[in-house]
């Protein structure tokens, strides 16, 4: 009796220990609370900045749907003058620069806690495309054995093509830098696959010309295997056999932009984007991607011979937007904005459209950037293995 009642005894010493270092625990944690929250001033204050932010960014919000709802107006309307075969005048775009946001910043909620920033979503690189390929087409591309082999099969095959060595070395220069690599990986702050090689290309890219030009690919390689020996023509054969099932699972969606997208950010898509980095395949790849803004230009009317900075315009904007800009007059590439050119978003995230303004300041930026990237290495390189 004596033992329970000692036990008893202690356990009731315990708990009242305990109960007082938990009140002990939330004393202190409201007095912490306490000492951090806000005064009833401090409140006051935000809400009224706060009011004042959303007037603001509303009034500001609705005129940049209005601007940009007025850009796309008269971009339907200049195409569908165009399939007319209707004249296209000044006024059939926007004249003035789109709004910019200058009232106050958001302000900080003194009473939330504070906000941690959202992870960044991975973005695939080099070895996430070459394990892609590998596991879902058993495939691993030819790799060159030094640069100057990849740039040799680029300019070959561009040559072959009917690109100009200047327009294949100047635009090489503005992708990638002037002394970019063949791997050379651009973007990767975008929650996209970064863009890749000589021309940057999109993993959408590549799905997209594999899905619209792998027969012309097929037959190309095909035509090149014929003249190789015996245990050279069986392994550019395999490699043909792994093109055609990635070209039938590229044709397994529509042909549009936004089928591509979807196959591009799948594991298959990746696998297919690894093609940038075969030494017979990637360089007809990169070409394709300008030639086909050539063709585009061609079976519009337009038969001079692209600047690469004409070209550029339509890497960078589109090839229907591109070509706008080369059949504009040079008098109106003076006043008419670079965002014409654009959707929203993609007007944001490139900086040289905004501080351009015009589309003259657009075309002399480029131009800028080619002249002085072309003096670097990669560059010159390019230029030297071009053929004559």
């Amino acid at each position: 009796m004596r033992h329970r009642s000692l036990h008893r005894c202690c356990g009731c010493v315990l708990a009242a220990l305990l109960l007082s270092l938990t009140h002990g625990a939330r004393a202190e944690a409201a007095e912490r609370v306490s000492a951090t929250a806000p005064s009833p001033a401090a409140m006051g204050e935000y809400r009224r900045k706060l009011e004042e932010y959303t007037l603001a960014r509303g009034k500001y919000e609705a005129e940049a749907d209005a601007y940009w709802g007025s850009i796309a107006d008269k971009r339907k309307l200049r195409r569908a003058k165009r399939r007319n075969n209707q004249d296209i005048v000044l006024g059939d775009y926007v004249l003035t620069q789109p709004p910019v946001y200058s009232g106050p910043p958001k302000p900080v909620d003194p009473s939330a806690p504070p906000e941690e920033a959202p992870p960044r979503k991975y973005v695939p690189v080099v070895a996430d495309f070459l394990r892609a390929a590998a596991k879902e087409f058993n495939f691993v591309p030819q790799q060159p054995r030094s640069e100057m082999e990849y740039k040799r099969a680029y300019a070959k095959a561009a040559s072959a093509a009917g690109l100009t060595k200047e327009q294949a070395v100047r635009i090489y220069a503005f992708e990638s830098g002037g002394d970019g690599a063949y791997d050379v990986q651009a973007g990767l702050e975008q929650p996209k696959p970064g863009a890749l090689g000589y021309n940057q290309l999109l993993a959408t890219n590549s799905v997209e010309l594999m899905a619209e030009k792998g027969d012309q690919f097929i037959r190309t390689l095909s035509a090149k295997a014929a003249g190789l020996p015996e245990e050279a023509k069986k392994t550019l054969q395999r490699k043909l056999a792994v093109l055609k099932s990635m070209i039938a699972f590229c044709r397994s969606v529509p042909d549009t932009w936004s089928a591509h997208d979807k196959l591009a950010n799948t594991s298959k898509g990746l696998g297919i984007h690894a093609l940038n980095l075969d030494l017979d395949v990637g360089p007809l790849l990169q070409t394709q991607k300008l030639l086909d803004s050539v063709v585009f230009a061609r079976a519009q009317g337009y038969g001079a011979v692209l600047s690469a900075a004409e070209l550029e315009m339509m890497n960078l904007t589109g090839d229907g937007n591109g070509l706008d800009i080369l059949t504009m007059p040079l008098a109106w590439r003076e006043r008419v904005p670079t965002s014409n050119f654009f959707q929203p978003g993609g007007y944001e995230r490139n900086p040289i459209a905004g501080r351009s303004g015009v589309v003259s300041k657009l075309i002399a930026a480029t131009n800028a950037v080619m002249d002085q990237e072309s003096k670097l290495q990669g560059a010159k390189d390019l230029a030297a293995v071009f053929p004559k």
